[in-house]
């Protein structure tokens, strides 16, 4: 992730027939996509005072790592999804006048016996160049992306340390953060890369569409097993009880959770992003999830029938990780790496006036509003 990739276009390609977006001033275009084991992202911003403004975004969802739990292998057909994705990407970047891209893959190329070699494929066929990241820049790049919120007054007291987590398709990133309130930093003082995601979960316990109760439970249990070791490292139930830490998911497990709890007929990231979720409504809401069954999850607007499989597995390890370190509140992050590589590019460039990703007030300023039938009354 060091390198940074000045962008001269995409060498061999002819420009797509979509006209090109027109050129504002001397603005500088700043890219970042994230290739994951479930979603493909790309995102083009230019700089703000504080911050960034996001020019053109991009996402599909491609399973990239799909079946790689059984054959250690990317299948063909998820590689062809992908680079079907990838060539968009490709045909978006072509059109803006980007300044610098940064291309990472994660725990699907990192865990494939094929993935440099996919990588390579995807080189040769879009002009893109995708760089493998280890699970301690994946977590890196996370807290980067989130640090403001870490610092957010909107939280109560400051706190000297913060817990983030992001529930991937193919594993799952811990970060144990260190944070200087005063000084608005923070620095990291160890990660875990779990290799458990919503991807390999649900294919380590068979169909979702039939979980029943005693197998979803099964799911926590094995999650949480795999958290005791980083536990007895860094201590971090000493720091819970001393009421010092602060708990933080930008996954969309925790999105949608809070969905569920704000009653939202569809996804809206400015209601979302940026609220406290108490830990206590975030459970009923995973019961609820439980009761609805595969075919309600399907047909509820903030999820559908691509992300269904994947939601409960994501509410496994959500709960083996809040069974492990019982945090009262979660900070809910709709960020993901593709914000920390944007504002990394940014400062590289020397740009000045660039700190953090400004956050947008969402319409829940102290946190969740509880009207709905779905109260905090315990898990």
């Amino acid at each position: 992730m060091d390198r940074i990739t000045p962008w001269p276009g995409l060498m061999g390609r002819s420009p797509p027939d979509i006209p090109p977006a027109p050129r504002g001033g001397d603005e500088r275009l700043f890219a970042a996509l994230d290739l994951g084991t479930n979603n493909c992202r790309l995102m083009i911003a230019a700089q703000t005072p504080g911050g960034f403004r996001v020019v053109d975004s991009y996402s599909r969802m491609v399973r990239l790592g799909e079946g790689l739990q059984r054959t250690g292998q990317l299948s063909p057909d998820a590689m062809a999804r992908t680079l079907e994705a990838l060539q968009s990407c490709a045909d978006r970047l072509e059109r803006r006048p980007v300044h610098a891209l940064c291309a990472v893959a994660t725990e699907a190329c990192r865990r494939a016996s094929n993935g440099r070699s996919f990588l390579h494929r995807v080189r040769e066929q879009t002009g893109v160049e995708i760089d493998i990241i280890s699970g301690r820049e994946e977590a890196s790049l996370a807290v980067e992306s989130c640090a403001n919120l870490l610092h957010d007054s909107r939280f109560g007291p400051p706190r000297n340390r913060a817990l983030l987590f992001d529930i991937g398709g193919g594993s799952t990133e811990i970060a144990w953060v260190r944070t200087d309130t005063s000084r608005k930093t923070e620095s990291l003082i160890g990660y875990l890369s779990l290799p458990v995601g919503v991807i390999t979960l649900s294919e380590q316990f068979g169909p979702v569409n039939a979980l029943d109760d005693q197998t979803y439970r099964r799911m926590v249990a094995c999650t949480r097993d795999l958290l005791h070791d980083f536990e007895s490292v860094h201590r971090i139930g000493s720091e819970i009880r001393r009421e010092q830490a602060r708990l933080i998911g930008t996954s969309g497990t925790v999105t949608t959770l809070a969905s569920l709890i704000l009653n939202l007929p569809r996804y809206a990231r400015a209601a979302v992003d940026g609220s406290l979720l108490p830990a206590s409504s975030a459970r009923l809401a995973v019961r609820t999830l439980q009761k609805m069954g595969f075919s309600g999850i399907e047909r509820h607007g903030c999820i559908g029938p691509d992300r269904a499989p994947f939601v409960l597995p994501g509410c496994a390890i959500f709960e083996a990780i809040h069974d492990m370190w019982p945090i009262e509140d979660i900070i809910v992050a709709d960020r993901g790496l593709r914000d920390g590589m944007i504002l990394r590019m940014i400062r590289k460039e020397g740009l000045p006036a660039v700190t953090r990703r400004p956050f947008r007030t969402a319409p829940f300023r102290r946190g969740i509003s509880f009207q709905h039938s779905m109260q905090a009354t315990g898990s």
